[in-house]
């Protein structure tokens, strides 16, 4: 087989990637080990930055709707280190800050829009080997009832495939660690005695036990020991129903009848960053590139948004529409944010230790949390919503890197907001003032990659914005020239027979400002319709 790019692993990451890279009409291929979408319950929470991004780029449909509800400012309750108080909020323009979802749909979701958008996934296949060559990978893989490898050759792979995955050492990817400090067990139980064990988060003098209902009897428990000697031999072996007991009881001071436990796991605080997310033609997403301690929901949203910085960037750079460091941009930018979540789940486990002498700093953090501009704060890069990417060009407004919350635009053809704007995937230059036509002369080499607005004024915006497929300010009129923005991301203006060649998007054929009518077909189709919309419009 050939492909432009092979993805290894189907998690929600991976997926994710192969239906953003399949929309930009790259050749994609996914090799996944498991045979179908596992059941088993993982993670639920996408934080408000990855929901804001998914939404621009058209992967909830379902959310669609919503960002057009102009209303106030939406804020939700949270815990930090087990403490609540903590609140995450987001623009009235902008879908709820906490999307609670589980990780098996999200999967079902992203890989019926991969499918949908060309992709081929072929499930029960364990990648056993690469190859680097000077113009592309060669990637093998073995199926569980075959007796014969399958190849793959590809300009590039991207390993997807989570914390045991083989790409990163394959590609010989060093890393930095943290050992662990403490251990945990996880299962799916049936209470019937909820005055033994109610929902909620229960702090004793020797850890923490979570208890999330599901349904009827059903509950997720979570468990938090912080002996160390448990920590050493956590992963030594698959838990068992009557260590869940034990673990359990021993946390709360008393028996809890457990019934029917089933999807058992054990975990620690053992942290992973990769020293480098690509080498050559080979790239690292979600926990292939970095792990932590699953606390504030904060893993599969970092994960999410690796996906989506880096598969516009790596599109582009597969089409020959992308500077020539473009590519190396995606570390530069998500290493950072993967390091700033190890820091702050790890400063979380510090501080939910039983230790006595820790109760006035949680009760000093307690008091901070009530004061609504530390929460807020501490809410906004927990959420990822203060990230800030680095500028691309030598003199950069204060606007660039900024994420441009949605807002509405007066356009020539009637309202539109930005979320729908950037759903086709292209960069999207907006212009308003007086200036606008000079900014259009400057950007008129690249107009086959652009999609160009006029909109009335955009205080207090600039008059001229760039932005990204993910939403972030590339570039804003009061720092470097435009064309030197242009020529940072898209490399310098070709020439017309250059450009013919260059594939564009499979959106190019639209017109450069969307209709009111538009709006209206997105906001009112169900949302299967939406689904396949969306993607073809990718």
């Amino acid at each position: 087989m050939r492909a432009d790019v092979v993805v290894v692993g189907g998690g929600p990451v991976g997926l994710l990637v192969a239906a953003e890279l399949a929309g930009f009409g790259v050749r994609t291929v996914v090799f996944e080990a498991e045979p179908a979408v596992s059941d088993r319950p993982r993670a639920t929470t996408v934080h408000a930055r990855a929901v804001q991004c998914l939404v621009r780029r058209g992967r909830l449909p379902w959310l669609a709707p919503l960002h057009q509800k102009w209303g106030r400012e939406v804020t939700r309750s949270f815990r930090f280190a087990g403490i609540s108080g903590l609140t995450i909020s987001a623009p009235g323009t902008e879908p709820e800050p906490l999307l609670k979802c589980p990780q098996r749909d999200l999967e079902r979701e992203f890989e019926a829009q991969a499918l949908a958008a060309g992709a081929r996934i072929l499930r029960g296949y364990r990648v056993e080997k690469l190859r680097m060559e000077a113009d592309g990978v060669q990637v093998t893989a073995r199926a569980r009832d075959a007796r014969e490898d399958v190849a793959c050759t590809a300009s590039y792979v991207v390993g997807a495939d989570g914390a045991r995955g083989v790409v990163r050492e394959l590609a010989g990817i060093g890393s930095a660690t943290w050992p662990a400090t403490v251990s945990s067990m996880m299962g799916l139980v049936a209470l019937p005695d909820r005055d033994r064990l109610g929902p909620g988060w229960h702090r004793t003098p020797r850890g923490w036990i979570v208890a999330t209902p599901v349904s009827g009897e059903d509950v997720s428990l979570r468990t938090l020991n912080p002996d160390p000697a448990n920590a050493r031999t956590a992963r030594a072996s698959a838990p068992t129903p009557e260590e869940l007991r034990r673990e359990v009881a021993w946390i709360a001071g008393h028996e809890v009848a457990l019934r029917r436990p089933r999807w058992l796991s054990r975990f620690d605080d053992f942290a992973r960053l990769a020293r480098g997310y690509r080498r050559g033609r080979v790239l690292l997403v979600g926990d292939a590139a970095h792990i932590h301690f699953p606390i504030g929901g904060q893993g599969l949203s970092t994960g999410l948004l690796d996906a989506i910085d880096l598969s516009w960037k790596l599109a582009f750079t597969i089409r020959g529409s992308a500077a020539a460091d473009l590519l190396d941009s995606y570390d530069a930018e998500r290493r950072p944010a993967a390091l700033r979540v190890i820091g702050n789940t790890r400063g979380q486990l510090l501080l939910m230790r039983p230790d006595p002498d820790l109760a006035p700093v949680r009760g000093m953090l307690a008091e901070r949390l009530a004061a609504e501009q530390f929460s807020a704060r501490l809410g906004a890069a927990i959420s990822a919503q203060d990230t800030v990417v680095p500028a691309r060009t030598a003199h950069p407004s204060p606007w660039e890197g900024r994420f441009l919350p949605n807002r509405r635009l007066e356009t020539r053809r009637g309202p539109i907001d930005v979320i729908s704007l950037l759903r086709p995937g292209r960069p999207l230059l907006v212009l308003s003032g007086p200036g606008a036509d000079a900014y259009r002369r400057q950007a008129a080499p690249w107009a086959r990659l652009l999609r160009v607005v006029h909109a009335a004024a955009l205080d207090p915006l600039p008059e001229a914005l760039l932005l990204r497929p993910d939403g972030y300010i590339g570039w804003a009129a009061g720092g470097s020239a435009l064309a030197d923005a242009l020529t940072a991301y898209f490399g310098p203006p070709v020439g017309a027979e250059a450009s013919s060649k260059t594939r564009a998007p499979r959106s190019a054929d639209r017109s450069t400002e969307a209709s009111t009518e538009e709006i209206a077909t997105l906001g009112s189709t169900c949302r299967s319709s939406v689904t396949t919309r969306g993607i073809r419009s990718a």
